[in-house]
């Protein structure tokens, strides 16, 4: 894989075909539906608190990752959050994930977030490495139980 030109951007429209079939590889509760995302993502490309990121290698998107900031009373501020990062599994393992989770970084911190979280039960080791740290317990309640 690495072999292949890696190229990092903010997503475009043209990109959703390739952002929609990375995100039905998450094995989660919801299971992604093309008219929601339709929907979703121009919204979120013209979203100045959300941050859209893919990663090519030599043109294909082989990873994403979706990020927010958002006012906080507590943290003095803005806050940033991971609310999904996907790499296509065969390029897992190649640096791909920490080019995409540094530049969301450098905007978070261009937002003036005082600090980046999210939650996985995936990739503690991954995030770990990278100086993240077990801050809090994730808890959900569903307001949709038929998803």
């Amino acid at each position: 894989m690495t072999s292949g030109d890696l190229q990092l951007r903010r997503a475009e429209k043209t990109d959703a075909d390739e952002i929609f079939r990375l995100a039905r590889e998450f094995a989660v509760t919801f299971r992604p539906e093309r008219a929601p995302f339709d929907a979703a993502l121009p919204q979120l490309l013209e979203n100045e608190d959300a941050f859209l990121l893919v990663a090519t290698v030599d043109g294909t998107v082989r990873g994403y990752l979706l990020g927010l900031t958002h006012l906080t009373l507590f943290a003095n501020g803005r806050v940033a959050w991971v609310e999904e990062a996907m790499i296509e599994g065969g390029y897992r393992r190649h640096g791909i994930g920490r080019r995409l989770l540094e530049e969301f970084e450098t905007w978070a911190r261009s937002r003036q977030a005082g600090y980046v979280a999210l939650a996985t039960r995936r990739a503690a080791e991954f995030y770990g490495a990278l100086g993240y740290e077990v801050s809090a317990t994730y808890y959900r309640k569903m307001l949709r139980p038929n998803m």
